[in-house]
């Protein structure tokens, strides 16, 4: 036969579990010093004006580039 559970701290047990995986989550973003934080923004800022740098102009839709300049027909 299995062995007898309580179901009530089965439960606390594994709400206990859950809050602590959060809490490790949380401390993985939200624990870090001044420097890593800085360190990491600049990173990202260089990273964001590297794709800036090489984004080609035009041809996407909804994009003022992407319409046709006034008066052009283009309904052939």
């Amino acid at each position: 036969m299995g062995e007898v559970v309580n179901l009530r701290l089965a439960r606390k047990q594994k709400a206990r579990a859950v809050r602590e995986r959060e809490a490790e989550e949380a401390r993985i973003l939200h624990g870090r010093g001044k420097a890593q934080k800085q360190a990491e923004a600049s990173r990202r800022d260089k990273a964001d004006a590297y794709l800036d740098g090489h984004r080609r102009e035009g041809g996407t839709a909804g994009s003022p580039l992407a319409d046709p300049p006034a008066g052009t027909d283009r309904s052939d």
